[in-house]
């Protein structure tokens, strides 16, 4: 028999949240990047299968943030490297909001945690998870399995400027009348 709970967190709690959040932001300048990747990896892996489903979904978008550091096809910008590593270092330091070793609660705070992260990092992790989607394609289409900047951008150009004549042309079987002829 499953049991559900369910919570809502205002804005003070998520003020509490995001307070400790610029703490580990703060200590992350002294860890080395290998520590924390290898902290918030030893997090998700030591439990996956372990835990509540809420907090194993969550997981997932952990091992997202840990790959776009890894991912060296990515080339992920300093300033963005900074941000994920940033929210990783939470994950570094023993001390939780919640102990681990609590069953099932243990992991809550980490899940609101990253649940918060991704939040703020959405938008980097949508252009991560793209670029991979892309990646993966153009290995099937092409056959081999590295991707150049060049390649993607060549690509990615090519992508909209045909979606740009297929708008254009749809205007124009529409009888709208085009700004240039």
């Amino acid at each position: 028999m499953a049991f559900e709970i369910k919570f809502e967190l205002q804005d003070s709690d998520l003020d509490y949240f995001r307070e400790v959040m610029r703490k580990a932001l703060a200590g992350a300048e002294r860890l080395e990047e290998s520590a924390i990747l290898e902290k918030a990896g030893q997090l998700s892996g030591e439990v996956k299968g372990t835990v509540p489903e809420f907090v194993s979904l969550r997981l997932k978008k952990l091992d997202t943030l840990i790959a776009m550091i890894k991912d060296e096809e990515w080339k992920i910008p300093d300033e963005e490297r900074r941000d994920v590593l940033g929210a990783l270092a939470y994950f570094s330091d023993p001390l939780d909001l919640v102990p681990d070793h609590i069953p099932v609660l243990g992991f809550l705070d980490d899940a609101i945690m990253i649940e918060l992260v991704v939040e703020e990092l959405a938008g980097d992790v949508e252009a991560y998870e793209e670029f991979c989607e892309y990646r993966i394609r153009e290995v099937g289409r092409r056959g081999d399995d590295t991707i150049t900047r060049e390649e993607w951008l060549a690509d990615k150009r090519r992508e909209l400027h045909s979606r740009m004549r297929n708008r254009r042309s749809g205007r124009s079987a529409r009888g709208r009348r085009r700004l240039f002829r």
